[in-house]
Order: C-alpha cells, then sequence, then structure tokens
C-alpha cells in the first residue's frame, strides 16, 4: 500500500458523503467498510460533486470461477451524474481495489476530455499514437484469425442460469428522458463504463444515442422523420 493510499484510508470520506454497504449473502465487517471508505476518499477528492456511494458485495460460488468469486460494484452519485465500476477478483479486497481504479480512470477519462475545447475535434494524431493503434488493431486481428474467442463470443451468464432461452431480455431500464447535450451524454457513458448511452439531445430535441467507435472515437445516432433524414442525406451527398 504507498503512503498516498494509507493518507487516504486513515482520512477516509468526509461527514458530507453519504456512504452505504450492502452485501448480499455477505457479511461485510468493519474494518473492511474502513478500507471502503479510505479507498474511495481520494475518489471524493478527485470529483468533489461526488457525495453518495453505493457498494455492494457479491458473493458468486461458482467453482470453476473461483478466481473471480468476489463481485464488488461502486455507484457514485452526484449533482446530476453518476458514475459505476465493478470487478470481480479472488478477494473482495482486490476487488475493491480494481473497482476503485476503474472508477478513478475513468473520472480522470471524462475530466480529460471536458478540457478538451470542441468536443468531437481532436488534434492530429502523434506518431506513437497511431502505431500503438495499429499494434492493437494488429493484435484483434490475428486472435480472430486463430480462432480465439471475442469479446461477445463469451457468455457471461454461462453455468449462472438453467434453461435460458437465447435471445431473451434478461433486463431492462428506464431512465430520464431530460434533454442533455452531447458533451454531457458523452461523460456520462465514460462514468458508467458503457459502450452507448441514449437521450434526447437539447440541441435537436431528437432521441440520440452517443456510442464509442475504434480506439478514442464516437459516434452519434439521432432519430427524426423521413423529411428531415431525406434532407440530411441530401445535404451529406452534396459535400
Amino acid at each position: 500500500m504507498t503512503a498516498a493510499d494509507q493518507n487516504a484510508q486513515a482520512e477516509g470520506l468526509g461527514p458530507d458523503v453519504k456512504l452505504t454497504i450492502t452485501g448480499r449473502n455477505v457479511e461485510v465487517p468493519d474494518h473492511f467498510q474502513e478500507r471502503v471508505s479510505g479507498k474511495l476518499a481520494k475518489i471524493a477528492k478527485l470529483d468533489p460533486t461526488l457525495n453518495s456511494f453505493h457498494v455492494e458485495l457479491k458473493h458468486e460460488p461458482n467453482p470453476r470461477r473461483e478466481s473471480e468469486a468476489e463481485r464488488i460494484q461502486i455507484t457514485a452519485t452526484g449533482s446530476g451524474h453518476l458514475a459505476r465500476a465493478e470487478a470481480k477478483e479472488e478477494t473482495f479486497y482486490t476487488a475493491l481495489d480494481a473497482a476503485v481504479a476503474k472508477l478513478e480512470r475513468s473520472l480522470r477519462k471524462v475530466k480529460a476530455r471536458r478540457t478538451t475545447p470542441m468536443s468531437g475535434h481532436r488534434a492530429p494524431k502523434g506518431t506513437g499514437e497511431l502505431a500503438a493503434e495499429f499494434e492493437a488493431e494488429q493484435k484483434v486481428a490475428a486472435e480472430r484469425a486463430e480462432g480465439a474467442p471475442g469479446k461477445y463470443d463469451v457468455d457471461p451468464y454461462e453455468d449462472q442460469v438453467e434453461d435460458l432461452t437465447p435471445g431473451q431480455i434478461v433486463r431492462s431500464k428506464v431512465h430520464s428522458n431530460a434533454p442533455r447535450s452531447v458533451d454531457d451524454a458523452l461523460s456520462e457513458m465514460e462514468l458508467v463504463g458503457h459502450d452507448f448511452y441514449l437521450f434526447v439531445n437539447e440541441e435537436t430535441n431528437r432521441p440520440a444515442v452517443v456510442y464509442r467507435r475504434h480506439a478514442f472515437d464516437y459516434g452519434l445516432i439521432e432519430l427524426a422523420d423521413e423529411a428531415d433524414v431525406d434532407a440530411a442525406a441530401q445535404a451529406e451527398a452534396e459535400k
């Protein structure tokens, strides 16, 4: 443990930040609650607008996945936004460290993106960055050629659900349709760790989705009536 972690753990979260820890068939000892408070203290410092943390612990008794038996999900909420991170490890302590690290990376990424002017317009990529992206793409292509399972080739619910009929909806959610900017939608997507985010674009008042593309780029899809779609297609053709 680093000196920074020790200091954060000693300080813990401030009295104005609410922390709730729940265990699903798991008893949470006092010393672990103190460790959680200490780890989340640096997250609260990174984003002072966060005023509530909910940490859920769950043991998944699957003998085939002992190295990922302990799951921790952290949900942080602030004024008008939410951040979430999840990790599965062999112990709750390592899962906590992994989840906090994911949450920290997401917050730092959003903070860096917000400081970049003209959202959606990036400076030309350097040679090193382009080389790294090319190497990553080549690695993915090689794995596919060798028949290695891809991200979507593995069923995360395998051995957990019996008599599951493929292609069924296993979860549904409803969230606010309050209009927001594309920038805010991208930030929300990063904070919850998803690959897409559904929202109402405040500039056009249309239902829209932002999604993650290759490397560090994003895409935007909007729903519109046929007349607007035809007009947009005509404008694109005239460019």
